[in-house]
């Protein structure tokens, strides 16, 4: 909704991202040790008080600390290239403002009036079709905005009523703000013709994060003129340096939907770049004293949980209340600094996580819903991807240094033998603390502070009860800075975690880390004079401590697989008490003009592991791409824009084997009636796979091909609808997908949307084990079993969304997943750094399928191997009724039902509808939630 180009212009990024992942291959290279990755950051820290431009110390940044300055020559010569560099006024109001959207004080009457919009599209540069009028006013506590959007058919405004920061095709105003005037960073401020409200953070001079939630208020009315909006925005909501005078930058934009046209006081062109660097000055705001920012939010919780148990089970009779209390605070320590802190906070999420099912080694990943770790994060989660407007990935796998999903995770810690047993599903956070702002000359400031207690599972076994140990007292510590120079055309920072564990039983210092520590640097330059190009990266290191069991089993995990008998580099060290490793990445992007560029090369050494507060797919990895493309942005008699990007990657480990590489295509047309098509292609040679045998020796990659399409409809229509088809193809396998969309809108105040998709995928060699065999000599004296493996997985995501009023809605959510599996041709390898499989049930071989019994050598001396039944028919329905009345600003009442109801069996066939059948039937877990917050501020 508030992207000031279309979504559809950042899709090449994103389909890199998480399609195309190639690795880059070079020669094998020493591992570089912590010490000296440190020694790295603290030169590019020091450095870093210098005037001089940085030396391209770090890979891409998102978050800009500004030193409060003027926009450079480039600056101001972009803005006027999309209008005028123009000043607004506001004035100090003189009698009381009463938020009814009417515009009826003598104060707006009075006010200088601000008017001269521009188009962004459908034609960029025209005059709008339509008249907008802006006012400004302002008192010691808030900012007040009005906006009359004259309109020539006022019976066809389209005023769709939806959730807070729903994302809808309705008329629309926004208001974008700059206090610091970094021309980096800000707020937007929003409301559709019903009243819905949008707001978020404005950051990297050209993105935007809807996560934010602030405490504000936006009214309309419609009316025989068109429609009208007026604002009112508390500086406490704010960040800004105090100051006898203040010089804050600003922006408009008025939607029409009807038409797509999108008008602004200042835009971006299509073919540029740099949004908040363009905004004119906002003047007038003077001898203002805001009070201290003091905001209280106490929660008061009651929960039923209703749940399926077994006989005889003494810690669960099937059901369960618990209620509970906390509180929330805020505390603007200084205009620009804000400590946010919470005392038994309440961190249930609303919505449930999706079911999945995951055969593969790696770990899934699922974002944050908590509003705790949500407000403000993009301090942090924008660490390294900074600066450039564009940041493609290729399988790299950029890391995530703060993954907040690790503070309350569920408890890591084995059981002991027991007949029953009760475990929480998430630690519990004893406290946690949070100060992000600014302080001196331009630092960018975040830091967080939190403790999880101690958690113990209760067992019972042969009647008698205990209680053991599963997850320690836990510390998380992050800490980020970032700072601007030389007019933002440079930027510095650094990003450091730590964690630390105290111990009450030892039986988990076999299995949990004691300690891990990370610390890195991320920063960019612009080059050349009109900031064409941007050079970003990143360099840091890890290191993780424990006894010489747990970093045993940390090296031979799947995240590193230390110990690959074939391996000359990656050796295990049985004595060993900690683990290090160091990454970096660096990336040349081109921001302006038609033609597009980006390139990038970083590796992630095989120590490397930021695990314990954040969040990585792999290790061992040398990694770099070229993408050139071109775009149309201008509309057509037949094309609204398209582009077409093509790109080379390679992947190596640092053993030098190549792991990955390719060509891959990207294009996408939006049409002259907004409906649009995206088509990408991808190519992949014969390449190592380091994965395929968990730890194991190396095999091949068969070549293979990627097609992807979709086909989008426009999102104007009461009726909207996607179509999509990607397949991955090779010799031996494939996997097909395939999905589609449909969003329905009956009411201007209903929606209801069903995704429903398929997936085909029929893998050659799904991994089933590992089995020990002197005689396999090999294959280093392990069999590696594999299978076929034919899985079928229907899904569906559907949501029905019922608003009320702006702070009344109910929204419903379900989510059916029936996924089958079906092992058949077992098989080993047969010799590594091949595809070459030896079949069981072919040659000497023998096979019994009833049994799943396999004998390499039939009468040979080779042992016969008792294989599991990997077959599988899971089944899942989750479900999600979230009534949510924010009965004053920041005040909310929440009342939910969760249902959630599994199955599982070891047959391999869909059988699609007894599947659905038994799942209806399954026993479900019903929770009942009320919830109730009150806002306080003074």
């Amino acid at each position: 909704m508030l992207s000031r180009r279309s979504a559809t212009f950042l899709r090449p990024a994103s389909i890199a991202v998480t399609l195309f992942a190639t690795d880059l291959r070079t020669s094998s290279a020493p591992r570089p040790s912590f010490a000296t990755s440190v020694a790295i950051v603290a030169c590019l820290l020091l450095q870093s008080t210098s005037s001089r431009p940085v030396q391209a110390q770090a890979r891409d940044t998102n978050l800009k600390v500004a030193s409060a300055s003027q926009p450079d020559d480039a600056s101001a010569r972009r803005a006027r290239d999309a209008g005028r560099l123009d000043v607004v006024e506001a004035i100090r109001r003189s009698d009381p403002i009463a938020l009814d959207g009417r515009l009826s004080e003598p104060d707006w009457a009075n006010a200088p009036v601000i008017s001269n919009f521009v188009q962004s599209d459908p034609v960029e540069g025209a005059q709008p079709t339509e008249r907008t009028e802006v006012r400004v006013l302002y008192d010691n506590d808030a900012i007040y905005i009005t906006a009359r959007m004259f309109d020539s058919a006022p019976d066809s405004i389209l005023a769709r009523l939806g959730r807070r920061d729903a994302d809808l095709d309705s008329d629309h105003f926004v208001v974008f703000l700059d206090p610091y005037r970094d021309m980096k960073t800000g707020n937007y401020f929003g409301v559709n013709a019903a009243g819905t409200l949008y707001d978020g953070v404005l950051m990297n001079d050209d993105w935007d994060d809807e996560s934010w939630d602030g405490v504000w208020e936006a009214k309309t009315s419609i009316d025989e003129e068109g429609w009208t909006a007026e604002f009112r925005i508390p500086y406490s909501q704010l960040r800004f340096y105090k100051a006898d005078e203040y010089t804050w930058g600003i922006n408009f934009r008025r939607g029409i939907a009807r038409k797509n046209e999108r008008n602004y006081l200042v835009y971006t062109p299509r073919s540029g770049s740099g949004f908040v660097s363009r905004f004119p000055e906002l003047t007038g705001l003077r001898d203002i004293s805001p009070r201290r920012q003091v905001e209280v939010l106490p929660y008061a919780t009651t929960r039923a949980e209703f749940v399926d148990h077994a006989d005889g089970d003494p810690f669960n009779d099937g059901s369960r209340f618990t209620p509970d209390f906390g509180a929330d605070f805020k505390v603007g320590l200084t205009s620009n600094l804000t400590l946010n802190g919470t005392v038994n906070p309440d961190f249930g999420q609303v919505e449930v996580d999706p079911a999945v099912v995951n055969l593969s080694d790696f770990e899934t990943f699922f974002p944050e819903k908590r509003p705790f770790f949500i407000e403000g994060e993009n301090i942090f989660r924008q660490f390294g991807r900074g600066g450039a407007n564009n940041n493609w990935g290729f399988n790299f796998g950029n890391p995530q240094f703060f993954y907040s999903r690790r503070i309350g995770r569920a408890p890591q810690g084995s059981l002991t033998a027991n007949d029953y047993a009760r475990v929480s599903d998430g630690t519990r956070i004893l406290g946690a603390a949070k100060i992000t702002g600014r302080i001196g000359e331009g630092w960018n400031v975040g830091m967080i502070q939190s403790v999880t207690g101690r958690s113990r599972a209760d067992i019972e076994l042969a009647g008698t009860r205990s209680k053991i140990e599963v997850e320690p007292l836990s510390y998380y510590g992050v800490y980020r800075g970032q700072r601007e120079l030389n007019s933002g055309r440079q930027a510095i920072g650094f990003m450091s975690t730590a964690t630390a564990r105290n111990f009450g039983d030892d039986r988990l210092r076999d299995q949990i880390n004691a300690s891990a520590l990370t610390f890195a640097v991320d920063g960019y330059t612009f080059i050349g004079k009109n900031r064409d190009y941007v050079l970003t990266g990143f360099v840091g290191g890890s290191r993780v401590a424990g006894n010489e069991t747990r970093m045993t089993s940390l090296q031979r995990s799947s995240l590193h697989y230390f110990g690959r008998p074939d391996s000359d580099y990656l050796e295990v060290d049985s004595s060993a008490t900690s683990l290090t490793g160091t990454a970096a990445r660096f990336a040349l992007n081109k921001q302006n003009g038609r033609v597009q560029f980006n390139a990038a090369l970083g590796y992630l050494s095989p120590g490397f592991d930021i695990s314990d507060v954040g969040f990585m797919f792999r290790t061992n990895i040398i990694n770099g791409h070229v993408v050139v493309g071109y775009t149309w942005p201008d509309p057509g008699k037949v094309f609204r824009s398209r582009y077409h990007f093509l790109s080379f990657f390679n992947s190596a480990d640092f053993d030098g084997n190549t792991t990955w590489r390719g060509v891959w295509s990207g294009n996408f047309v939006e049409f002259a009636n907004y409906h649009s098509v995206d088509l990408f292609l991808a190519y992949n040679p014969e390449t190592v796979n380091t994965r395929l045998t968990r730890g194991g020796p190396v095999t091949l990659n068969q070549p293979g091909y990627e097609i992807g399409f979709e086909y989008d409809t426009d999102s104007r229509k009461k009726v909207v609808m996607e179509f999509g088809v990607n397949t991955y193809r090779q010799k031996d396998s494939d996997n097909v997908n395939y999905y589609t969309e449909a969003v329905v809108q009956p009411a201007s105040n209903v929606s209801f949307a069903i995704q429903p998709r398929l997936n085909i995928n029929n893998e050659f060699s799904q991994y089933v084990g590992a089995f020990d065999d002197p005689l396999a000599q090999t294959t280093f004296g392990r069999r590696y079993v594999f299978a076929n493996l034919e899985q079928r997985t229907v899904s569906a995501s559907i949501r029905l969304n019922w608003t009320f009023s702006p702070a009344l809605s109910l929204q419903l959510f379900a989510q059916p997943l029936i996924s089958a599996g079906e092992y058949f041709n077992y098989k080993e390898l047969r010799v590594p750094r091949t595809y070459d499989f030896l079949h069981y049930g072919e040659g000497s071989s023998t096979f019994d399928e009833t049994t799943l019994v396999a004998d390499p050598d039939g009468n040979g001396p080779a042992p016969a191997l008792n294989l599991p039944n990997r077959d599988f028919n899971f089944r899942s329905l989750r479900g999600t009724a979230v009534a949510r009345w924010e009965f004053r600003p920041g005040s909310t009442l929440y009342l939910v039902w969760t249902q959630s109801r599994s199955d599982a069996e070891e047959f391999g066939d869909l059988r699609f509808r007894q599947s659905f059948s038994d799942l209806v039937r399954e026993k479900a877990d019903n929770i009942f939630m009320v919830k109730v917050s009150w806002w306080l501020s003074r």
